[in-house]
């Protein structure tokens, strides 16, 4: 598995084919949004026909407006068939209510944890 991150402190990699893990910043709005959109993307066509799942890891992710809620569904639609994303949210987290208020939540699958998105 490779690892992006958009964090001071990078999360700890793990080897698992297929998969790509990016933990998103502590902030997520109109400032950074169309920024990190090429970056996510750049890490996706790095793995090319091999990815599976990406895993967006909002767990750090103390803000996001309606910027993040476009920024995850513009990468879900640029993924190639078959691709998958999974985000990664604190239930009790800004993050999480956003997704949840914005009905994002019913179109990708959101977990409380890093362990079982990347297992999915």
């Amino acid at each position: 598995m490779s690892t992006v991150t958009f964090l001071p402190n990078p999360t700890e990699s793990r080897d698992l084919p297929g998969r790509v893990h990016l933990a998103m910043p502590a902030e997520i709005d109109f400032c950074n949004a169309e920024e990190l959109l090429p970056l996510v993307v750049s890490a996706v066509e790095a793995r090319g026909d091999r990815l599976e799942v990406l895993v967006l890891d909002l767990t750090r992710t103390s803000f996001m407006d309606s910027q993040g809620v476009r920024l995850i569904n513009d990468v879900r639609h640029r993924l190639r068939p078959g691709a998958r994303v999974r985000l990664v949210a604190r239930p009790d987290g800004v993050a999480s209510r956003v997704l949840e208020l914005t009905g994002l939540r019913r179109d990708v699958p959101v977990y409380d944890n890093l362990a079982e998105a990347l297992a999915s």
